[in-house]
């Protein structure tokens, strides 16, 4: 049942995460349930997302060919501050992650409800940021090394925030913003998955299990996206979110 469990999760996330987003919230409490400690379920549903992030980035490829002078800084700050992220989750012990899960899905859920908004904000502030050359880039830089640091740590909702990142920087080309997206994302989960293999907190057996599913589920929501109301999966995604958000608060602080 546990192997069933997983490999529906990574199906239905893998789905989610081509269709409207959201994928983590499915497979990471599918780790959960299925007796993965928390820290190992965390670590775990970042490489199962792995392959999802590369294959994505490739199809973007082209769409990115204006954004290439981007790609060595994003991919350094990426693979710096990704790598950080995981060594900040490696020092937290199961008890102490078990406390923070709830925030972290409640502010992933809360990105997801209102990143569209967020994104629009930024967009419309972005012009007036591009008078502050020097500050203004270095503040975003150390944006993005904050949404890396975070990605390492907990990796539901980075997307989310790497797009308010690019909205931020001036981006309005959604192809090439969900390219860089997707390519920033690809670095963090790499060096994060290589950091965790190195101290034994994958669990590769029920991380193999969901990376099929999510491999499968998310190139069949690929070809199937047209047939499908983003709407109502946004919806379901959202329901469900607040619902295992609430679980988690209840587990960690009231059980």
């Amino acid at each position: 049942m546990t192997e069933i469990l997983l490999l529906l999760a990574g199906l239905i996330g893998g789905a989610l995460n081509s269709l409207a987003g959201g994928g983590s919230f499915i497979v990471f409490p599918a780790l959960l349930f299925s007796g993965v400690p928390p820290v190992l379920a965390n670590a775990s549903n970042t490489y199962a997302a792995l392959p999802g992030y590369v294959s994505g980035a490739s199809g973007y490829w082209k769409a990115m060919a204006g954004y290439t002078d981007r790609l060595i800084a994003y991919g350094i700050i990426a693979a710096l501050f990704g790598y950080a992220g995981a060594e900040l989750l490696l020092v937290v012990s199961d008890e102490q992650f078990s406390q923070v899960v709830p925030w972290l899905m409640a502010f992933a859920v809360g990105l997801f409800i209102f990143g569209n908004q967020i994104n629009a904000a930024l967009k419309a502030r972005s012009g007036e940021k591009r008078g502050m050359k020097a500050l203004g880039t270095v503040l975003l830089l150390a944006m993005l090394a904050a949404v890396c640091v975070y990605g390492g740590f907990f990796n539901a909702g980075l997307g989310i925030l790497l797009l308010a990142f690019l909205a931020m920087a001036g981006m309005t080309d959604i192809h090439a913003m969900n390219g860089l997206k997707l390519y920033v994302s690809s670095i963090v989960a790499l060096v994060a998955v290589v950091r965790f293999a190195f101290n034994g907190s994958i669990d590769w057996y029920h991380g193999s299990i969901a990376l099929v599913g999510v491999t499968i589920g998310g190139y069949v929501a690929a070809r199937l996206a047209q047939y499908i109301p983003r709407n109502w999966i946004r919806f379901g995604v959202i329901v469900y979110g607040i619902g295992m958000t609430g679980y988690f608060f209840w587990v960690a602080y009231f059980a």
